[in-house]
């Protein structure tokens, strides 16, 4: 029995959860595919890096795991992991990418301090606004999923399973063999597809 939610099992994951409270999942899910797949400046694979560098920064476990997954999928050198949320200065990262992750590094941590100097980093390293507005985006949708994960107790962590689980569900996030789209700016959409994993297409409508 679950410590927040009596009526879902102790050890929750993200299908138990909307299953128990679908009205919103199939918007959600949604606006994870046109975020995160659809056309961007950014690459499938940087937007999922984002996505796991904010949720590592609010040591959401099970978010971090899972997209960490994800931007290994499309391409993210498991290196990079490696002492990324305790310093993106001295991380194995594209220098261009080091000004959008310390935008978002400061927009989690401490929004009210986000200046104009830091979105003219941003522009200075070559990138466009469309670009910093979806990295806003994705950090925006990440700090919102860390705080749902953690208020309902999802504790799950991704990185725990079994390295032939761990590839299947890099194969699923990737629509095929890990590292089918690396440097993709788009993706066939996945998330959405989860309603059907969850069995929970129907009672979503």
């Amino acid at each position: 029995m679950s410590e927040m939610f009596p009526s879902l099992p102790d050890k929750i994951e993200m299908g138990d959860l909307f299953r128990a409270f679908p009205k919103t999942v199939r918007p959600l899910l949604d606006y994870h595919d046109r975020l995160l797949r659809d056309h961007s400046p950014l690459t499938v694979a940087e937007r999922e890096l984002i996505a796991a560098y904010v949720s590592g920064l609010n040591a959401c476990t099970y978010c971090y795991g899972a997209h960490r997954l994800a931007a290994r999928a499309f391409g993210i050198d498991e290196e990079i992991f490696d002492g990324l949320i305790e310093d993106v200065e001295g991380a194995f990262v594209d220098e261009k990418l080091k000004p959008i992750l310390k935008f978002v590094k400061k927009l989690t941590e401490a929004p009210s301090s986000v200046r104009a100097a830091d979105a003219s980093a941003v522009y200075e390293a070559g990138w466009s606004e469309a670009a910093l507005f979806d990295a806003i985006s994705v950090c925006a949708l990440f700090n919102f999923m860390n705080r749902i994960v953690e208020g309902t107790g999802l504790r799950y962590n991704p990185l725990a399973m079994p390295p032939e689980d761990q590839e299947a569900r890099m194969r699923r996030l990737s629509g095929g063999a890990p590292g089918k789209f690396g440097g993709a700016h788009e993706a066939p959409p996945q998330y959405g597809k989860l309603l059907k994993l969850w069995g929970i297409e129907e009672s979503a409508d």
